[in-house]
């Protein structure tokens, strides 16, 4: 296959567990940056590459990577919905709201039944305000809200709209619950987590994430980005 990367290119990478989409993108630019396209009347250009909506280090799956002029439509390919797949674990919370740090407390679960499971998705769907994790990216007084939660800041994060188009139980595990959403830019899945462990009056983590689809871009068609650089070399 041949490419233009100057010109520019929309690539579906599959960002693989424990990627920062930063990594993925730079390994990305590193394995292009000798490409002949970027040799453009006569002078070698510097590549630029960036990607359309960050995924978590501990989330796999779908990333668009574009370079040169096509970073120019990044934004086009940020707004589109998003689809994903994963499991929260039932009983149990973290600050983070996912794995990345250990479980601060334990909830009971005997009241919890499948019929509670399939309703509580159910009443997900639609329009509503989400309160962003405090362990997240989101600026809250010219800082990352995980910078203030480090150092320990007392800060309050305002909600902001979103939507799940789609919220699906797959399967349910004793307290395992695996889902496929449909959502809007924006949406935090670690805190749908957190708030379906409060819906059924428990508390709830993420414990995998899989982003399968953005718009009609699916991670089918994506490739791992050492096996996309693996062909320049």
């Amino acid at each position: 296959m041949s490419y233009h990367f100057y010109r520019g290119e929309v690539l579906l990478i599959d960002k693989p567990l424990g990627w920062s989409s930063f990594q993925a993108v730079n390994k990305i630019k590193h394995g292009i940056k000798n490409h002949p396209s970027f040799i453009h009347e006569g002078t070698k250009v510097k590549p630029k590459v960036g990607h359309a909506g960050t995924l978590d280090p501990l989330a796999t799956g779908l990333l668009i990577v574009c370079t040169g002029k096509k970073t120019k439509e990044m934004n086009n390919y940020m707004g589109l919905d998003k689809e994903y797949t994963g499991t929260f674990f039932i009983g149990a919370t973290t600050p983070c709201y996912d794995l990345e740090k250990e479980i601060d407390k334990t909830y009971p679960t005997e009241h919890i039944t499948k019929e509670n499971i399939l309703a509580t998705a159910k009443n997900f769907i639609g329009q509503q305000e989400q309160i962003p994790p405090l362990f997240s990216a989101v600026m809250v007084n010219g800082k990352r809200a995980y910078t203030h939660a480090r150092a320990g800041d007392d800060i309050e994060l305002i909600a902001k709209p979103i939507e799940i188009k789609e919220f699906e139980i797959t399967a349910i595990e004793m307290q395992v619950v695996s889902f496929r959403i449909v959502c809007t830019k924006g949406t935090y899945i670690r805190s749908i987590a957190r708030d379906f462990g409060l819906a059924l009056n428990s508390g709830a983590h993420l414990t995998s994430l899989r982003r399968t689809k953005i718009g009609e871009f699916d991670v089918k068609d994506a490739v791992s980005p050492e096996e996309f650089v693996k062909q320049f070399k």
